[in-house]
């Protein structure tokens, strides 16, 4: 498997989602590997300090706010996100990911006065923005690139989005309440109508 398949395996495992419901979008290696698998749904993850998980939190809230639909944190996303650097991140990766951890620790504070996750919702945003910009020139923002190989140096900003969009639209909440949830087998319609507004549809059971 390449690294961007053996993390999907990751989020399966940590999601529970079945593997027969979700074999059509897995290769055989994966099927094998999700197969023998123990399970890993009730895991408790130990990586991040007190501290670090409430910046977590508030930096996935962020990207995926509460509006008129759930957040970030309605969908559990922090915890995956841990689970996830804690035990699936190579060692490269998780140094990458617990440095832009420690700069929100310790630098946002110095400039803002506050730590990150007592700052307002627009100082937050600015924040990420800020290391957005910084972080541009990375591969990860390559135009067009829906479904990219897996970069596994790219910056700690890049990190973050990708596994906050990952947990939130693999978890339950975010399938059923934001996706349009269908638990009856589909079929594809090339010519079904969409209104303005209307959100993609989720593939049955697919949520952890």
């Amino acid at each position: 498997m390449d690294r961007r398949e053996f993390l999907e395996c990751a989020a399966l495992l940590i999601s529970g989602t079945a593997l027969q419901q979700r074999a059509f979008a897995l290769s055989s290696e994966q099927q094998q590997y999700l197969a023998t698998a123990d399970d890993y749904v009730s895991k408790s993850a130990k990586l991040f300090s007190t501290a670090q998980r409430k910046l977590v939190a508030a930096a996935a809230e962020t990207i995926i706010p509460r509006t008129e639909t759930p957040g970030a944190i309605d969908a559990g996303v922090p915890h995956f996100i841990e689970l996830m650097v804690e035990d699936w991140f190579n060692d490269g990766e998780r140094a990458i990911f617990m440095a832009g951890l420690a700069d929100l620790e310790q630098r946002i504070p110095a400039e803002h006065g506050k730590p990150f996750d007592e700052l307002g919702d627009e100082q937050q945003l600015a924040v990420l923005e800020a290391l957005e910009a910084a972080a541009s020139d990375s591969p990860w923002y390559q135009q067009g690139n829906i479904r990219r190989a897996f970069i596994s140096d790219a910056p700690f900003i890049c990190q973050l989005k990708e596994l906050t969009v990952w947990g939130f639209f693999t978890s339950e909440t975010g399938t059923k309440e934001v996706l349009r949830y269908n638990p009856m087998p589909m079929k594809f319609d090339p010519e079904y109508p969409r209104k303005p507004g209307d959100t993609t549809w989720a593939p049955p059971n697919f949520y952890r």
